[in-house]
């Protein structure tokens, strides 16, 4: 779960074709082989979150391990190359898809390393996980697990044996490690400095699109200012090797310095364009609507999205109060469309203007419209074929890969209600 995969950056040097299913995501490196050299002591194993195995003298580590699913491939994969004990094991951050693989490589000597917000974070996710099962089921089109009775505020596994506040380091086989707290894609986050190979292990804070900023799953904020000032701690380290969880290591001083400092750019540009606007006095979907990277800061966007991002530190910053003081109230502005419908004379006429709307490409808008319906009337099937179209024609025109699995989930959804139809 809340992944970006290699295959973001395969669709990054395709930017107009429609991203895959979100299945397919999960299924990444499942048809590897051979573990991936990186040089003679780091080795990768590619999957839904990368597995990296370091050998010393005296042992190995692991740097994430990946999801569940992917753990056993990714062992054996490794071990070909280097059998030798589990030492440690270190989370870059908390999410599923880096800790899911800890019982398949944990051996009784292990030592599991964390940043110390990864006691909050693991207690935040098993806190709400009734609430995100489906979400994170419906933005990967997976079927949605149980997660039982509600555990409690603070019921998460913590599997690390080592938490650190700032920095962290140890020598293994007279090679160094440093560890440096790195918050951005969760305020867990950490990153892995290997001054022998001047490897940086930067988990998911950087990756072939624009970062995930805002997750449509839902997550506390990720602060835009954090990424920059992580992004700015690895650039300090002049890495020649960069190993992200998510797609496959970049080579050479000048090319990582380019690639981080473009994508750091990108993220101060949308972050301070938000806020000057939101100073300015404009409101957040005007800014949503103006708020572009220039061309020579374009990274794509086949993973996260810009006006998410506007959305999320907008509303990250500010919370969700826009000034009207009918928000502040309990009662929804749905509640008033059964009304609209009975002033419009019936939703036949609501339906013919989305139909309109949606003929002349404001596919959206018709979406809308469709939406007055179905709160009065949930099973119009007229409305619900309507909303299906629109679905479909937003699917077939999206280029971004948490966008399809959305419009997926609810493409599915209107076609299980359509499928009880007489």
């Amino acid at each position: 779960m809340f992944i970006m995969s290699v295959y973001s950056a395969v669709n990054a040097q395709n930017p107009g074709k429609m991203p895959d299913n979100p299945i397919n995501l999960i299924r990444t490196g499942q048809d590897q082989k051979k573990a991936l050299k990186v040089n003679d002591s780091i080795f990768q194993a590619i999957g839904f979150g990368n597995t990296f195995l370091v050998a010393t003298a005296e042992g190995n580590v692991i740097i994430d391990t990946s999801s569940a699913m992917n753990a056993e491939l990714h062992k054996r994969l490794l071990q070909a190359e280097n059998s030798g004990p589990i030492k440690y094991i270190i989370l870059t951050h908390g999410h599923g898809d880096h800790i899911g693989g800890i019982p398949v490589w944990k051996q009784p000597e292990t030592r599991i390393i964390a940043q110390k917000n990864y006691v909050e974070f693991q207690n935040y996710q098993t806190r709400l996980a009734g609430f995100f099962a489906q979400r994170n089921a419906a933005q990967f089109a997976l079927r949605p697990a149980d997660p039982g009775p509600w555990k409690g505020n603070y019921a998460g596994k913590i599997d690390p044996t080592i938490l650190f506040d700032d920095k962290y380091d140890f020598v293994l086989g007279g090679v160094k490690f440093e560890i440096f707290h790195t918050p951005g894609e969760t305020y867990d986050h950490l990153t892995v400095w290997m001054p022998k190979y001047k490897a940086a292990f930067v988990g998911d804070n950087f990756y072939e699109s624009f970062p995930n900023i805002y997750t449509l799953r839902g997550t506390k904020p990720r602060w835009a200012l954090d990424y920059v000032e992580s992004i700015n701690k690895v650039l300090a380290l002049k890495p020649e090797i960069i190993l992200p969880s998510h797609g496959t290591p970049v080579f050479g001083s000048a090319e990582i310095t380019a690639r981080l400092t473009k994508y750091r750019d990108a993220i101060q540009y949308v972050h301070d364009e938000t806020v000057k606007g939101m100073n300015q006095g404009k409101d957040v979907w005007t800014l949503m609507n103006e708020i572009k990277l220039p061309p020579h800061l374009d990274i794509g966007d086949s993973y996260g999205r810009v006006s998410w991002t506007v959305r999320g530190i907008y509303e990250g910053y500010v919370g969700w109060f826009d000034l009207n003081p009918v928000t502040m109230y309990e009662t929804p502005v749905e509640s008033i469309y059964p009304d609209i419908v009975s002033l419009a004379g019936g939703p036949e006429k609501i339906l013919a203007l989305a139909k309109e709307r949606l003929a002349s490409g404001k596919t959206v808008e018709a979406m809308h419209l469709v939406d007055i319906v179905l709160k009065d009337d949930p099973v119009n099937f007229p409305a619900l074929e309507v909303r299906l179209k629109a679905l479909e024609n937003l699917r077939d025109n999206c280029h971004n890969s948490n966008e399809r699995g959305w419009l997926e989930f609810s493409i599915n959804q209107v076609k299980s209600t359509l499928s009880t139809k007489k």
